[in-house]
């Protein structure tokens, strides 16, 4: 979306969303049938009224909306609910800070996600992958969800700290990153304190987990800290380190500033690629005639049997189309607030200060006038002299000046993992297998098991497992883990 261009004036239209109730608003059917609640709402305008708990907010349903959002961190900045929550846990990251800070914080970053640096952190990624899936066994039933999530832990740790988390406290996190991303979506939804200051058991875990995330942490950068004298490692804790310290001549961060990008990449390098990867997994896994052109391609690029470098990541043409279609089939950001800054005008409708604006990139990449058959799997529609989708329509990562500042590093890392792990499995669905999404602050299956195969040569035609897919329905009937 960044740099386009909205189509020409129109009248919009602007509605509310029936069936709010008391105190809770439209928080119920967020909690219970999010997706289905999401893709409801543009029969009612392009811009419609919700209630998150008793707080008004303004959903975009058009992309040309959704662009002016984006376009405008200014007066629409990074706010509201969802932000609030984030703030608490990971402070003023580059993720979660005000507009005023987020120039400085990512000139600071940007060093290690720009396209080179990420080029030669391939070959580490690859040894991860392998380390993952090197004591699988054919035939063995697989968590791809936690595998996945170990990964990711990994890798990001790596990228962070120059060496893996140990074992014990990668699985911690894996769990405390869990039980978060569930608890957080809940008070999203639903911003009433008073109902997460009882000491249920699910509230109790929340605040458990964001301890420990934090406590994770603050040990890694304390034990950095304690050897810098004769550390010279080059990874982001110690560009960061050399930020507190003056180092280059800009002026000094803040050691609260340093956890709070330190914890900000960890939650987000983390969780988004693990679920996509799991998706990835999955939506394969129930189309068998993707399975076989991913194996063609594979086999054919990977001959080795190694994983690819950066020479052989631009020869996987049908393995990135497998990617882009996984993200807009399902992105693991899928719903974000902002928060107007001054009084402003959307869709023709004058916003008060301080107004929540909601946006879904699942909502807009599921809409069929901007992607034809939206709930099908087709990798296809993204390969080379396809049609050029609408500018503004496709955000996984955002756009503009607020873009994910690791969008070339969540897709390489992800590029190298499909194709390693495709090239020498086949991921199977259990018997009797139905798809049933629970979104919380992010989307993605969890609890995914699936039955490995060992690939010995390229195959295809391979039957499918019978699957029920209905993303009006996905999202579940309770609320678990709040």
């Amino acid at each position: 979306m960044s740099g386009s261009v909205p189509g020409p004036a129109r009248n919009w239209t602007v509605g509310t969303a029936p069936g709010i109730f008391p105190f809770l608003g439209h928080g119920i059917d967020l909690v219970r049938r999010p997706l289905a609640f999401l893709e409801s709402l543009p029969a009612h305008g392009d811009l419609v009224e919700i209630r998150l708990g008793p707080r008004r907010a303004w959903m975009a349903c058009h992309p040309d909306l959704v662009h002016q959002v984006l376009a405008d961190p200014e007066t629409f900045d990074k706010g509201g609910p969802l932000y609030d929550r984030l703030r608490m846990l990971l402070g003023d990251g580059v993720g979660t800070c005000r507009h005023q800070d987020h120039r400085r914080q990512r000139r600071l970053l940007q060093p290690g996600f720009r396209k080179a640096r990420v080029a030669d952190q391939v070959q580490l990624m690859g040894e991860e992958v392998e380390s993952v899936c090197g004591g699988w066994r054919d035939g063995q039933a697989v968590d791809v969800s936690a595998t996945m999530m170990d990964l990711s832990t990994r890798v990001i740790s790596r990228l962070l700290f120059s060496d893996s988390l140990d074992a014990a406290t990668a699985a911690e996190m894996r769990g405390c990153l869990a039980t978060v991303v569930r608890g957080m979506f809940v008070r999203t939804v639903m911003p009433v304190d008073a109902l997460f200051r009882v000491p249920t058991p699910a509230n109790r875990r929340y605040r458990h987990a964001s301890d420990r995330l934090r406590a994770i942490v603050d040990a890694a950068v304390a034990e950095r800290r304690r050897g810098a004298a004769r550390d010279d490692r080059d990874d982001l804790l110690g560009t960061l380190l050399a930020a507190a310290r003056g180092e280059g001549g800009e002026k000094p961060i803040t050691d609260q500033e340093v956890h709070g990008q330190v914890i900000t990449l960890m939650f987000a390098g983390a969780e988004s690629t693990a679920l996509c990867l799991s998706s990835v997994f999955e939506l394969v896994g129930r189309h068998p005639e993707e399975e076989g052109r991913l194996h063609s391609e594979v086999d054919a690029v990977l001959a080795s049997g190694r994983p690819p470098g950066p020479d052989e990541l631009p020869r996987l043409v049908h393995t990135r189309s497998v990617l882009t279609e996984t993200l807009r089939h399902r992105p693991p950001g899928w719903l974000f607030t902002r928060v107007a800054t001054k009084e402003t005008e959307l869709a023709g409708h004058r916003l008060p200060r301080g107004a929540t604006v909601v946006f879904s990139p699942y909502l807009l990449h599921h809409d069929p006038t901007l992607f034809p058959g939206p709930d099908r799997f087709l990798p296809g529609r993204w390969l080379p002299g396809q049609a050029v989708v609408r500018p503004g329509a496709m955000i996984p990562f955002g756009a503009g000046r607020r873009k994910c500042i690791g969008e070339t590093l969540a897709l390489t890392e992800a590029l190298v993992a499909v194709a390693f792990l495709t090239r020498h499995w086949r991921l199977r669905h259990l018997p009797g297998y139905q798809e049933r999404l629970r979104p919380a602050a992010s989307l993605g299956p969890r609890g995914l098991v699936m039955t490995c195969e060992q690939r010995v040569r390229s195959t295809a035609g391979t039957a499918a497992v019978p699957a029920v897919h209905d993303s009006r329905t996905a999202g579940g009937d309770d609320v678990h883990d709040a």
